[in-house]
């Protein structure tokens, strides 16, 4: 039986996997004609998963192309002279494996040839190709077929050691741009980095011959199919709400679909007669947030990487004018290229996921702010349980109404909670209210779609009870009026009857205010709530 893979490569033969039918005849169009293709993108994105099951796919379709696959994810400390012989030692490795699997083997002339050739720098490497060409040509004109086609991938390209970068494209480029050289035929390159970030000597680029290639996130389609291989091949279906629960968390970002289903499936004892619902996801949700996972580990690590990242993302998250995705920022650029962030359809940034914002305000709160023992008034005994009705349904209103006398008890306190941008501690505070509200309840908190433009949508859920909390920083009336209005209509969206506003006012002289109003059809309980600026003084 397959699984949900995600470690290393995805194979059909032993996962369910995303066909990605329209991206992969793209991609042979572009090989077909010529097209020198780089595809960057974060780590665990499914780039290389993707470019192998294309090329296997054009080889099969058209068995004149010859498909080379490289990885230089070794080589990023090799001296010039090593790089050559390991770049010469894969390719020769990787001809006589096409030959293999083909069921052919090399002429003695090609392997001759092979046997007798040395690769020390770029120059050798030209004339390589060049001699390649025509071995293989003549290899294939005794099977009867036409001029083969050299099809050279190479993934994680960005391990190239700087030292051979430069001359390594410029050779590339010199065969791409040339009438008389035409091997290979089509280039493939896979990495994160991109080959601007890579031009180590800021001349002009050596690559301007690259024809970009995007591989987007699944789609709620292509979630919905890789989920339904797994029902027809186990019996046991998804509920519908769980599968548009794993694409509004994820985004569709491969690796963590994937681990979400993995979860599901073979770490819960859920009976394959039982259907997998909403319970097990949000099950499987805490555990994915909250457990070890290579992928949010390397989020975490990456934006801990520069302090100034904490701010943009906070800043991402506070200005409801957003933040210009500005790839010539080197901030916003390294985020993006770690997968942190996106771009909006309004050239805004964006956290790239529900999932990744939870972690990013995880990996930046405190984890003690030194405020916990203050979170109840003396005369609460019950602590958060006292927030449950007696039909087990959350008080939100009570809840909330003693998250805002907490910040009026604390005052000052505030300030004093440490690593936290004084913008951001408001919401630092609630997140951590509220997390440790709903799992001391039983419950989860989590985000909803919407992560930039200075709005966060906060969901807790439980016992399949959704209460719906937006939180913003006060940025003058008339927006907070239309706040209001935009968490009706999304309540109306969400088809709830009742939804929270929390705004937080950083001025010198704020206005304290707590209402509920009915706003097409919905109630809106509202609360500006004022964040001390500074200490009084002790004189």
């Amino acid at each position: 039986m397959r699984s949900f893979g995600t470690e290393g490569r995805v194979r059909p033969e032993h996962h369910y996997i995303v066909p990605r039918t329209e991206e992969i005849t793209d991609f042979i169009s572009r090989v077909k004609n010529g097209k020198y293709i780089v595809l960057f993108a974060p780590r665990q994105t499914g780039k290389t998963t993707f470019f192998r099951l294309a090329l296997e796919a054009l080889s099969t379709e058209d068995p004149t192309y010859f498909p080379i696959q490289l990885d230089f994810q070794t080589m990023r400390n090799a001296a010039p002279a090593t790089f050559y012989k390991q770049l010469y030692y894969q390719i020769n490795r990787q001809i006589k494996s096409v030959f293999h699997k083909r069921g052919e083997v090399p002429s003695e002339a090609l392997t001759q040839f092979l046997e007798n050739t040395t690769l020390t720098d770029h120059f050798s490497m030209e004339a390589f190709f060049e001699n390649l060409e025509s071995f293989l040509d003549n290899d294939f004109r005794n099977q009867r077929l036409a001029a083969t086609k050299v099809i050279l991938l190479i993934d994680e390209f960005d391990g190239i050691p700087k030292t051979v970068v430069s001359d390594f494209l410029y050779s590339l480029r010199q065969i791409y741009l040339s009438d008389e050289l035409l091997c290979p035929h089509s280039v493939g390159i896979v990495g994160v980095k991109s080959i601007a970030q890579l031009d180590y000597d800021r001349s002009v680029s050596p690559f301007n011959i690259q024809d970009e290639f995007r591989l987007p996130n699944f789609t709620l389609e292509q979630i919905q199919g890789l989920l339904g291989q797994y029902t027809v091949e186990v019996g046991q279906p998804f509920a519908s709400e769980v599968v548009e629960s794993i694409h509004k968390e994820t985004a569709g970002q491969p690796v963590l679909v994937n681990r979400l289903a993995q979860i599901l499936t073979t770490e819960f004892d859920i009976p394959k007669t039982e259907p997998i619902t909403m319970a097990h996801f949000l099950k499987a949700h805490i555990q994915l947030v909250r457990g070890r996972n290579v992928n949010i580990q390397h989020l975490t690590t990456n934006i801990r990487r520069d302090r100034r990242f904490e701010r943009i993302l906070m800043n991402i998250m506070s200005y409801e004018d957003g933040l210009d995705f500005n790839l010539r920022d080197p901030h916003i650029d390294e985020l993006a290229t770690y997968g942190v962030i996106v771009e909006d359809a309004d050239g805004m940034c964006q956290i790239a996921n529900p999932i990744y914002l939870y972690c990013i305000l995880q990996a930046f709160k405190p984890t003690m702010n030194g405020l916990e023992q203050e979170y109840f008034h003396e005369d609460n005994i019950d602590g958060f349980q006292g927030y449950l009705t007696a039909t087990g349904q959350i008080d939100m209103e009570r809840l909330l109404d003693n998250f805002r006398d907490f910040i009026a008890r604390v005052g000052f306190k505030i300030l004093q909670v440490p690593d936290t941008p004084q913008e951001s501690v408001g919401r630092h505070l609630l997140l951590t209210y509220l997390d440790l509200f709903a799992r001391s309840v039983g419950g989860v908190l989590s985000f909803e779609v919407e992560t930039g433009r200075g709005r966060m949508d906060l969901l807790i859920t439980r016992e399949r009870e959704k209460y719906i909390v937006e939180t913003k920083i006060w940025r003058g009336d008339s927006r907070y009026q239309t706040g209001k209005r935009q968490l009706a209509a999304y309540l109306k969206l969400e088809g709830a009857g009742q939804g929270y506003y929390v705004v937080f006012d950083h001025r010198r002289n704020p206005e304290p205010r707590t209402e509920t109003e009915e706003l097409d059809g919905v109630t809106v309980r509202s609360y500006v709530i004022p964040v001390i600026q500074e200490q009084p003084s002790s004189q």
